[in-house]
């Protein structure tokens, strides 16, 4: 175990400030996330280094549109979350005690590099409450010139996100609805505090949105379009993935229809210029160039880069902002 940054003592408690919950935590307890833990009144990043998962996977996976286009990354998830959200896709993990195995953030190098991988994607499960070992990794991975990247859902307080956008090159972050009451009632987390994630991490590093968009919950074409223009207010190239979702964990809703997936695409598209469907096969996610059409990038069995030229689109020669 390693000791745990962004804590202060509070009489015989530890408050810890990593994330918004702000959990009071006394002698031998955990937190909300069940990996900070207080030991004889220090706090341990009880999972350090304890890994459920790993695997080389496509980038676009992560998602991530406009990331190093058709590349591969070691992606690596642990257990837990600090959320509690019903719908969860990853419960198995998330949600549930499983075996891990230790690996230090030397043997996450020496596997990137024998993989010939982009760098190191945290994932699958909720990566900020892996913080240490996420920064001491991201730290040696930048230091060999490789890539960090994180999906996550954004629940984190500002001073320890500042820390890691020094070393984290890309995120996709979930917003897992554009609506206030959602988010405390279905996944005990705050809006608020995911939108302030998203506009710092804009300002330095790479970003993606995912959506995942559950009938009759957050699929509202007025909630759509509002999250598309706050995400517009940023950066109008803020690539926006709605995902479609399937029955999973506590939620029994019915998937969501593919038709009402394409109709909030158009919506969302009135504001950005690049929006994706995400878990509906045979749907267009190629790049265009939002100028003149030009197909940028092809997604099928493969990865193909096809209208970029020097950063620009090969046609109508205007800037297209993939980092490659």
């Amino acid at each position: 175990m390693r000791e745990a940054l962004f804590c202060v003592a509070e009489n015989d408690r530890i408050r810890c400030r990593l994330c918004p919950h702000n959990c009071l935590i006394p002698e031998g307890r955990y937190g909300i996330c069940r990996h900070r833990k207080n030991i004889e009144g220090k706090l341990f990043a009880d999972g350090y280094g304890k890994v459920s998962s790993v695997a080389i996977d496509p980038i676009e996976k992560k998602p991530l549109y406009h990331f190093h286009p058709g590349g591969a990354i070691l992606s690596v998830g642990g257990l837990w979350c600090n959320l509690r959200c019903s719908f969860c896709q990853n419960w198995h993990i998330s949600q549930m005690k499983q075996a891990t195995t230790h690996m230090d953030p030397g043997k996450l190098l020496d596997m990137s590099l024998e993989y010939n991988s982009v760098g190191i994607a945290f994932t699958y499960n909720e990566p900020i409450i892996w913080y240490e070992y996420v920064l001491d990794t991201a730290r040696l991975f930048k230091e060999k010139g490789l890539k960090t990247v994180m999906v996550t859902n954004g629940f984190i307080r500002p001073e320890p996100l500042e820390e890691l956008l020094s070393f984290v090159d890309a995120f996709n972050i979930d917003v897992k609805a554009f609506n206030a009451e959602f988010y405390k009632k279905i996944c005990g987390g705050d809006l608020a505090a995911v939108k302030q994630t998203v506009e710092m991490c804009a300002k330095k590093s790479h970003v993606e949105v995912t959506t995942l968009i559950i009938g009759s919950l957050n699929d509202d074409v007025q909630e759509i379009k509002g999250l598309a223009r706050w995400l517009a207010e940023i950066d109008k190239n803020i690539p926006l993935h709605l995902s479609r979702y399937h029955p999973d964990y506590h939620m029994e809703l019915p998937a969501t229809p593919v038709d009402v997936l394409h109709r909030l695409r158009r919506s969302a598209g009135e504001y950005l210029n690049y929006v994706y469907i995400g878990n509906v096969i045979g749907a267009d996610n190629n790049t265009y160039c939002p100028e003149c059409g030009n197909k940028i990038v092809e997604r099928g069995y493969y990865i193909s880069i096809t209208g970029l030229k020097e950063g620009k689109c090969s046609r109508c020669k205007s800037a297209i902002p993939i980092t490659m």
